[in-house]
Formats: C-alpha cells, structure tokens, sequence
C-alpha cells in the first residue's frame, strides 16, 4: 500500500501549494508507462532539474564551510557528497520508497530498495520543492535532509579507506574481507561480509552488493576500534 503523500510532506518539513508536484516526484516511469501516463508525467525531469540544484546547494556549502580547501578537493568532496549511494542513504532516512510510485514489474523487482531508484526521486523531490516553494525552500529542504551529518556520512562511505588507514597507522596486522553468505532471490539478493584484523574477527555487515556489505562492515569494525581508543 503506498503511504499518504501527506506523511512524506511532514518527514521532509515541507507542505506543498501544488501537491501534483509532489506526485509527480514519486512518480517512476515504470508506473507511468503502465498507466498509459505522457513521459513528463514521470518524475525524470524533475530529477534533472533536482540535480541541478542539488549540484549548486552542495557547491556553496563547500566553499562557505571550507573557505582554504583547493578545487580539486572540492569537486572530490562534493562528488562523494551527493553520488548515488550518499542520496539513496539520505532517500532511506526519508523512507522515500515507500511513498513511490512503480510499476508492477519494478516492484516486483524490489525498486523501493534500489539505490539508482530512490537517489533518483530524491533529486526529483528536490526539484518539485525549488519549482513549488523557489530555491530558498529547495536550498533549506537539501540542507535538512542532504547536508546534515556529513561527519558520519563520510566515515561510513569512506569506510573501507579509513579502517585500512586506522589499522596501518596503529597495528602489525592486515584488513581482509570474507564473504560469509548470500540470501535471497537474484533480483532481490543480499550479502553478508565479514572483516578481519589478522586472524580476529571485527564488523559483519549486510548490503545489496558485496562493496556495499564491505563497507558496513568496515563501518562496524571502525566503531569497535574507536570502543578500544584506536583512532
């Protein structure tokens, strides 16, 4: 059953004057094509716009916050800020899948889960937001829900780097990853990680890819290492 758009317009903080907007954000084109639905009716150029946005926000964010870092850095920090798999983690704090609008076969395919899926109806909202509210509502809403607790962001989409580096500078022993297992059908699969120190077992983590699993456990080791003062 999909939720009323009115609980998503409470988790985003925003109400919108033209609620066809937001509709149209959740609107995937799987859903408008069995619907019979014209192509701008899905949320594809919303998402465009969205992007756009989002790209220009991030920027000014970054050079306001870090007023000496060189542009290398920031083209780097600012692609990592808002690629795929940092705005499906911001989508899933939203529960955005659960309010989209899919198709029978995407569904069936697990879309709500899927991070090009919802990263993409995440700009879309953006860009309903900045057409529906201007860029002040669109500029606090990605504020809000995109650039809110980077610190932690980073540490767990750099994670793989950041233990290998923890564990360099601090310890004799090596980081390796094991695949412990798969679960579920092909178009749904998950996989279990583990990681290792040596011959010691740290974090487990679980993800729709290994290098997303990977990276939860890495995360999980990270977080029993900071436990034991190691940094």
């Amino acid at each position: 059953m999909i939720k009323d758009l009115k609980k998503l317009e409470k988790l985003i903080g925003y109400e919108f004057k033209d609620p066809r907007l937001l509709r149209q954000a959740v609107t995937h084109s799987s859903y408008a094509n069995e619907k019979h639905l014209t192509k701008h009716r899905c949320n594809e150029r919303l998402e465009f716009l969205g992007d756009a946005v989002l790209e220009l926000v991030s920027s000014e964010f970054l050079f306001r916050e870090h007023p000496k870092m060189p542009e290398g850095e920031l083209t780097k920090t600012r692609a990592s800020m808002v690629c795929e798999p940092s705005l499906a983690f911001c989508a899933r704090d939203l529960t955005l899948g659960e309010f989209l609008l899919l198709g029978k076969g995407e569904e069936a395919m697990g879309g709500r889960k899927r991070d090009s899926i919802i990263s993409d109806a995440l700009e879309a909202l953006i860009g309903a937001v900045y057409i529906d509210g201007g860029f002040a509502s669109a500029k606090e809403f990605i504020k809000r829900c995109v650039l809110n607790d980077l610190e932690n962001k980073k540490l767990f989409f750099d994670s793989k780097t950041i233990l290998q580096e923890i564990v360099q500078a601090n310890l004799t022993d090596t980081v390796s990853y094991r695949l412990l297992g798969e679960e579920g059908p092909e178009h749904d699969k998950f996989f279990h990680v583990a990681v290792y120190i040596g011959d010691a077992r740290f974090g487990a983590g679980k993800g729709r890819t290994k290098k997303a699993a990977e990276q939860e456990a890495a995360y999980q080791s990270i977080l029993k290492l900071h436990e034991k003062n190691i940094k």
